[in-house]
């Protein structure tokens, strides 16, 4: 070997290497462009590329709903712990123990209360991050608290949903959840409080069968999927061809099953003059004729 390969090389690759952190770059789930992380986070998460809504934590979505410095977390009830003693390939415990030390949440479920343009509401923030948002005892009893909460306060409830359905963990249980937020949901209907539901990507199985198709306005993210089960499923069931963007945001809407597709920069101005027009506070320009 010559003193080119010896010296020289390492000498110029040693040179040319870039010592890049993790965290800084992040390719769009859709296009998979390259996107540098702290212009993602500007842009709220939307790929400036394509224009695809990527996935959001819970404190993005608080802050990006909420005015500034305006809301407060809900501490929620507790539920048992494990009430099936569930084993896979791993305890069930040791799932939650996992998920609470990487998401630095203690369920599926976040509640808050603030205002939206100077307009009070309570949010409730389904945590995909927290086992993919799954249904279980103790997201029940969140958003059992989040109704209760409305009711109290008299104000509109909102819910992000983004869920891979019932917990299969909690078995009956989580199952039983189902109606039990339906339950809840009817209490706001009866007294006659607003109950606005934003589907995020994805919005699917018992949360889809539940609560989350009860709202009295239904807000979506743009190609987000929303469904019981997954087009796929749905193919090998029915043995057809499923129409181009079955079951995405936008056909729903054509559809009548959704009632407004937002963008998430419009969605705190939309939410904001929503609940204006449903507390009679509405600016003469908002109101409908």
């Amino acid at each position: 070997m010559s003193w080119l390969t010896e010296f020289v090389r390492p000498k110029i690759q040693g040179f040319l290497k870039k010592e890049v952190p993790d965290n800084v770059w992040k390719n769009c789930d859709s296009c998979g462009q390259m996107l540098l992380i702290k212009d993602l986070e500007k842009n709220l998460n939307i790929c400036p590329h394509c224009n695809h809504h990527m996935r959001a934590s819970v404190t993005q979505r608080f802050d990006w709903t909420f005015d500034p410095n305006s809301y407060t977390r809900l501490d929620l009830p507790k539920a048992p712990v494990d009430p099936l003693q569930f084993k896979d390939k791993k305890k069930y415990a040791d799932r939650l123990k996992e998920n609470k030390t990487k998401s630095q949440l203690d369920e599926s479920i976040v509640v808050a209360h603030g205002t939206i343009e100077g307009q009070k509401a309570v949010v409730a923030v389904m945590a995909f991050e927290f086992m993919a948002g799954t249904m279980g005892a103790a997201f029940g009893e969140g958003f059992i608290a989040a109704a209760r909460l409305a009711l109290a306060q008299q104000t509109p409830l909102i819910v992000y949903t983004a869920s891979g359905g019932a917990r299969m963990q909690e078995g009956m249980l989580s199952l039983m959840q189902m109606p039990r937020t339906v339950i809840a949901v009817e209490m706001l209907k009866e007294a006659g409080i607003p109950y606005i539901v934003v589907f995020t990507d994805p919005t699917t199985g018992g949360v889809t069968a539940s609560f989350a198709m009860l709202g009295d306005i239904h807000i979506a993210e743009p190609n987000a999927l929303i469904g019981f089960a997954g087009p796929r499923v749905i193919e090998n069931t029915v043995h057809e061809k499923l129409p181009e963007g079955f079951q995405r945001s936008e056909y729903l809407l054509e559809h009548g099953m959704v009632d407004i597709v937002a963008s998430r920069k419009e969605l705190r101005p939309t939410l904001a003059k929503i609940l204006r027009l449903l507390s009679n506070t509405a600016q003469p320009s908002e109101k409908v004729a």
